[in-house]
């Protein structure tokens, strides 16, 4: 199960979710309570494990400007949270190794979702970064090629109904591991990432196989 905590502001809050066994870390750089400047977070990834996943959080920005503060900032992905065509997700994709496609529940340009130039597609609430549960029966709209994120209104208190519901590829939270927006709350993140694992099926993994290699070396698109 792949756990991604979204919304870092802060170093202290990086490693507490690394050192909780999160997978992946977001940081908004779109208009947002939290967001964050790129010289900032390039001081944090440049702190972090190699094998954790850092991602920026973009809303409809032109794909050079994904890139640009991708590479400043020293992330290895992009959220693309906006209303992003196809033709841009590709354009991101080309520079940066991994990308994320954001969509809200119910939204009819899912339908799209196979045909994108990455198959990580994360499905959120209506209204992002809300903390609002959505119908999770909606997940169903994604394309079984993908690989889907749930976030929306996600808590310890409800990821292992979710789980057990939606069957994601993985989960992801901001809102409600916080004790304040920005700031993440330690024994909320530690539940919410062992409660996930919990409640996903356990996939087999051979004798040398990890089941996240996010340090990729050898892409030839960087």
């Amino acid at each position: 199960m792949f756990v991604k905590i979204c919304g870092i502001t802060n170093e202290d809050d990086a490693l507490l979710a690394v050192a909780m066994g999160a997978d992946a870390v977001g940081f908004v750089f779109a208009p947002s309570s939290r967001q964050i400047a790129a010289k900032r977070v390039y001081d944090i990834t440049r702190r972090l494990p190699p094998e954790i996943l850092t991602v920026g959080v973009f809303r409809d920005e032109h794909p050079s400007r994904v890139i640009d503060l991708v590479n400043a900032s020293g992330v290895k992905g992009a959220q693309l949270h906006g209303n992003e065509s196809i033709a841009a997700v590709a354009e991101v994709a080309k520079e940066v190794r991994w990308v994320i496609k954001a969509y809200a529940a119910g939204s009819p340009r899912l339908a799209q979702a196979d045909r994108l130039a990455t198959d990580l597609v994360l499905l959120d609430a209506q209204g992002p970064g809300s903390g609002q549960v959505f119908d999770w029966s909606l997940a169903v709209d994604v394309p079984a090629s993908a690989r889907l994120i749930l976030a929306g209104g996600l808590t310890p208190d409800n990821v292992a109904d979710a789980v057990h519901t939606v069957r994601p590829w993985g989960v992801d939270v901001a809102t409600g591991v916080e004790s304040s927006p920005g700031r993440k709350e330690a024994m909320a993140v530690k539940h919410f990432i062992e409660r996930a694992r919990a409640a996903a099926p356990q996939p087999y993994l051979g004798p040398d196989e990890l089941p996240y290699d996010w340090s990729d070396e050898d892409w030839p698109g960087r």
